[in-house]
């Protein structure tokens, strides 16, 4: 079974559907969203926005589908830099009805996969809140290791919120 999938501007409605049905579970975790953010129009916007940046070989958005192809979260490869770095960042979510049956550990799975296989990047950085531990242990079943503490790094909920950071580098880099 496909666990990901690239998104495409035909998933703006279910992706809005998904979103709106987890507002409440996702928001102790994301950024302070508005209403607009929640509708067809908004998720639209952002949809053709991400494939601009897959087109230009910046992030890869992914959809995450549970066994009946249906989308119940996401997996994004962002911030793509090439030159010395070749690194990426990811961040994924998957909804409260899908929470703990190993669709995040999979869908980070094909994430990675895809960042070191066809993107042939080197490294690989996630940061969840230190309070996640449900993201850590995803991101830890994937060989991802922590690797510091950031301070107030991402504005979460309506405020400042320290991160801890992980990293995964590609085994087999050969660049």
């Amino acid at each position: 079974m496909t666990t990901t999938r690239l998104l495409t501007l035909d998933d703006a409605a279910e992706l809005a559907g998904v979103l709106t049905d987890n507002r409440a579970f996702l928001a102790p975790w994301e950024p302070l969203r508005d209403d607009g953010y929640f509708t067809v129009e908004r998720q639209s916007a952002l949809l053709e926005q991400a494939l601009r940046d897959h087109g230009s070989g910046t992030s890869v958005p992914l959809a995450v589908l549970d066994p009946k192809g249906r989308i119940v979260g996401k997996v994004s490869i962002n911030n793509i830099v090439r030159g010395a770095l070749q690194s990426a960042s990811i961040g994924y979510w998957v909804s409260c009805s899908h929470n703990g049956r190993g669709l995040a550990t999979e869908a980070v799975a094909d994430a990675r996969r895809i960042a070191f296989g066809q993107l042939g990047l080197h490294r690989l950085q996630a940061e969840t809140l230190i309070r996640n531990t449900g993201s850590q242990r995803v991101l830890e079943r994937n060989g991802f290791t922590p690797y510091g503490i950031a301070p107030q790094y991402l504005r979460i909920a309506g405020r400042w919120q320290d991160h801890i950071l992980y990293q995964l580098l590609n085994p087999e880099w050969s660049g």
